[in-house]
Order: structure tokens, then C-alpha cells, then sequence
């Protein structure tokens, strides 16, 4: 698709590959069923624009000019890992101090967002039964906050 670029934008031979100075990543615990990895990311995701708007892009329009939301302006990163990774992962995070979201196994026997957030205050950090956790920062304290962790399949 050769769409003509937009009044001010550059044409295609000025556009060159862009390489984001950070990461939105994802890690999902191994043996979550289909319908759980894509419910845990999309829960997931949906703070890290909150906590960091500046990844999130401009609206969108349509040739006709419909308008649509905005979206993340860089790609998300999806891992998987076991048990054990996902809570090194989460030490991690904490450590580095960066904007993550976490999904526990507790949160599939919930039904709103009050008793979603209850469920994770009523355990102590160390006891979070992880199965999903979302982090965005600089790519190298990704990369750390990440290492052991595969890319999902």
C-alpha cells in the first residue's frame, strides 16, 4: 500500500526506521490458556498510558475523516516465562523504580475493576500470585527487568 503521506509529513524516500530509546513490554506466565494471555495483556497495557502518556501517539483519522484513538506510538513487546521469571521480573521492576502493572491469578475470579484492585491490595508483594506483568522504560532497564524471559510464540 503506497498511500501519499500526509500535508507535512515526509515521503516515503525522507522516512527512516525508527528505533525507540525505550521498550513497552509484557510478560505473561507460560501456562496461561489463549483467551487468559490476551485478556492479562490487554488489562495489562491499558495502565502504561496512564503512567506514561508520552507513549501514546495522536489520534487517527480516516481518508473520510473519521476520527479513532489514539493508540501506543512504539510497538508492545510480548514475553513468556515461567513462575520464576515472572517474579525475578517483578523484583526487578520494583527495583529500577519503573511504570509497570501487574495481573494476578486472583484477578480471573474478579468482576470489576474495585474488587480487581482489593484482590492485589490483600496480598503482600512477595506473596503475588503473578501471572502477567507490564513494564515500560528506558530499553536497557527493560532488557534487565526482562532477562531469562523468551519472546512469546
Amino acid at each position: 500500500m503506497n498511500a501519499e503521506p500526509l500535508p507535512g509529513e515526509p515521503g516515503p524516500a525522507e522516512r527512516t526506521p525508527v528505533r525507540f530509546d525505550t521498550k513497552i513490554a509484557v510478560l505473561l506466565r507460560a501456562d496461561l490458556e489463549s483467551w487468559q494471555r490476551l485478556n492479562v495483556t490487554a488489562f495489562l497495557v491499558s495502565g502504561l498510558g496512564t503512567a506514561a502518556p508520552e507513549v501514546v501517539g495522536e489520534p487517527y483519522e480516516d481518508g473520510d475523516g473519521v476520527p479513532y484513538l489514539p493508540m501506543f506510538r512504539q510497538p508492545v513487546l510480548v514475553f513468556e516465562g515461567d513462575k520464576e521469571t515472572l517474579s525475578t521480573a517483578h523484583a526487578r521492576v520494583l527495583a529500577r523504580s519503573l511504570p509497570r502493572a501487574v495481573f494476578t491469578s486472583d484477578l480471573f475470579a474478579t468482576g470489576d475493576d474495585r474488587d480487581n484492585r482489593a484482590a492485589v491490595r490483600a496480598v503482600p508483594t512477595a506473596e503475588l500470585d503473578l501471572v502477567g506483568l507490564a513494564v515500560y522504560g528506558p530499553r536497557n532497564a527493560v532488557d534487565k527487568v526482562l532477562k531469562g524471559a523468551r519472546m512469546h510464540p
